[in-house]
């Protein structure tokens, strides 16, 4: 008896009957048939597939929404595996449609289409499960089931982007009035240094100032006494309070010269005659020395 053969490319694999019967899978490369018995069906995938699955939803809000869902399957390489999805199925595509309508349908209705967006990662795994548990009886193995996509009605969607720009300027604006009053504070705080520390050095350079000018009295008070205790020693017929008159008329010239040497005072007429100078030193005698 003749016989003839049949090859099968790598990736996939022939389901042979023999007189309508199932007999054997082939394995890619050659195999032989018995002629006028053994009939090859076409190649069977055995690469890793992939349908992707547009559900229309509602979610627990009454918004309508599509979602996408990839899902990539593969039949497992044995033979039962290969016989099942063969002779079990007619058409897995549709059968895989179906049990995801099943799963999205009955679990996106009880959530709401802002949390969709964040639980879209156990919607798939409830999807993985139910379509491992029932693909396996047919030889299919579910490898992933990503959702891919999530659109809702486009007027939901600028709705939501409205929402989320409204919320958006409201924090802004909530930051923005923070930072004026967290400068407002600072600046306050600043200022309250500010005038703290000058009116320190205020306080600071008032008391040197009095220091130094006490310092300065007492030196021209002991400069005085030593030079009318000098010149009542030195010079007969002079009287101390004479000597202290003519030491203070001494004085009062050179304030006066300090006086006239600045730049912002005006003119000033005194009465600086010879036979003034009596008068002018009563004046100033009377005028610092004298008790009230």
């Amino acid at each position: 008896m003749s016989c003839c053969c049949t090859t099968v490319e790598t990736g996939s694999v022939k389901v042979v009957e023999r007189c309508g019967e199932f007999k054997y899978v082939a394995n890619p490369g050659i195999s032989f048939l018995l002629p006028c018995c053994d009939v090859p069906s076409n190649p069977i995938s055995m690469r890793l597939q992939q349908i992707e699955v547009s559900c229309e939803v509602k979610t627990k809000d009454n918004v309508f929404t599509h979602m996408k869902v990839s899902i990539q399957f593969q039949i497992v390489k044995q033979d039962n595996s290969i016989f099942s999805a063969y002779y079990r199925l007619t058409n897995p595509r549709s059968q895989i449609e179906a049990y995801v309508y099943d799963v999205v349908r009955s679990t996106v209705p009880k959530i709401d289409l802002d949390d969709v967006f964040l639980t879209k990662e156990e919607i798939s795994n409830e999807i993985s499960t139910c379509l491992k548990a029932h693909m396996a009886d047919f030889g299919y193995e579910i490898l992933a089931t990503p959702i891919t996509d999530i659109e809702p009605n486009a007027e939901v969607k600028r709705a939501m982007n409205e929402i989320n720009k409204a919320r958006r300027m409201r924090e802004a604006a909530k930051d923005a009035g923070e930072a004026i009053k967290i400068k407002a504070i600072k600046e306050a705080e600043a200022e309250a240094s500010r005038t703290e520390i000058q009116a320190k050095a205020s306080a600071e350079a008032a008391h040197l100032s009095g220091v130094g000018i006490a310092r300065q009295r007492q030196a021209i008070m002991e400069g005085l006494r030593e030079s009318v205790n000098a010149w009542g020693t030195e010079v007969d017929d002079v009287q101390p309070k004479q000597v202290l008159d003519l030491m203070i008329v001494t004085q009062y010239f050179d304030m006066m010269k300090e006086v006239g040497n600045h730049s912002k005072n005006n003119s000033l007429f005194l009465n600086h005659s010879p036979g003034g100078l009596t008068e002018l030193s009563n004046s100033i005698h009377s005028g610092f020395l004298s008790k009230k």
